[in-house]
């Protein structure tokens, strides 16, 4: 009887640990949306990464919507998770599920997109600046220094957006090209589609678009062929809609981040800071143009 009761608490014993490192080995990545490619592209590097180091990857949708997100990170913590990767809706809004992981003890990796306050242990990204810097300079390159350019922006509160626009901005002053308007259209190939038709009917001289990302860039040629102008757009993240955009001639260029590698990285650095590992604390992704 006592050998029996020692070899039931001995498999209670296995189980107990085994449930334990099943859930040390649980990580969790947080995407804005999974209503575009390019975050889409993100997770499945994310996936390939963790089935390749041996973990569990938890993925989350938070809608493009700061609640969602918040009750997203909740959750995660509330499932005991060991790192969380996050690509946040918006960089202010973001600060209170970053925060709320923060007393959870449990490390917080960003993803393309910063946060602007919150406790994160590494930011792994592309340098929007200067990919918004290297679109303003093929648009000169192409047009000349006096070119008519219009930008759509991304969502607001984005560091995304924000530095996309810095880099762009930086290559119109050098430059001197005439910014006819720079307006939001959200990251949204509709709302670039619309955005870009009431631009077009107020700014018909235009010669240059520079969408800060390839769903607005799609979006603006869409209403560009249906007004049966010419006008040469540039778009940003490479991502695959984008490029063959590109090769079919219909979109100037790209802009191409790696979206794939991002959530690579992001999971290898998880990896790293659970094993107790030093982390840089910005680990940039190589960017480069493409054309035809």
């Amino acid at each position: 009887m006592k050998k029996l009761i020692t070899f039931v608490f001995s498999l209670l014993l296995t189980s107990f640990y085994s449930v334990a490192a099943h859930a040390q080995d649980t990580i969790a990545i947080v995407l804005s949306t999974l209503n575009n490619p390019f975050f889409v592209s993100m997770k499945d590097g994310a996936e390939a990464k963790a089935k390749d180091l041996g973990y569990k990857l938890i993925v989350l949708d938070s809608q493009n919507d700061p609640s969602k997100e918040l009750s997203n990170v909740e959750d995660l913590t509330v499932r005991g998770v060991k790192a969380i990767l996050i690509n946040p809706t918006d960089s202010d809004a973001v600060a209170n599920a970053i925060r709320m992981a923060n007393r959870a003890n449990i490390p917080v990796i960003t993803l393309d997109r910063g946060a602007s306050r919150g406790d994160v242990v590494s930011h792994i990204a592309s340098d929007n600046v200067a990919g918004g810097e290297m679109a303003g300079d093929f648009i000169v390159k192409k047009l000349g220094d006096d070119a008519k350019v219009i930008q759509l922006e991304g969502i607001a509160g984005t560091s995304a957006a924000r530095e996309r626009g810095e880099g762009f901005m930086k290559a119109v002053k050098a430059s001197h090209m005439d910014l006819l308007a720079s307006q939001p259209a959200d990251f949204d190939r509709t709302k670039g589609l619309n955005v870009m038709e009431n631009l077009l009917a107020a700014h018909p001289n235009v010669q240059a678009v520079f969408a800060q990302n390839d769903e607005m860039a799609l979006g603006a040629l869409r209403a560009v062929q249906a007004a049966g102008k010419k006008v040469l757009i540039v778009g940003f993240d490479g991502t695959k809609d984008g490029i063959a955009a590109v090769e079919r001639g219909k979109l100037a260029a790209t802009v191409a981040q790696q979206p794939s590698l991002i959530g690579a990285l992001g999971v290898e650095t998880a990896s790293k800071v659970l094993k107790g590992e030093k982390v840089a604390k910005n680990i940039p992704v190589p960017l480069k143009i493409i054309t035809k």
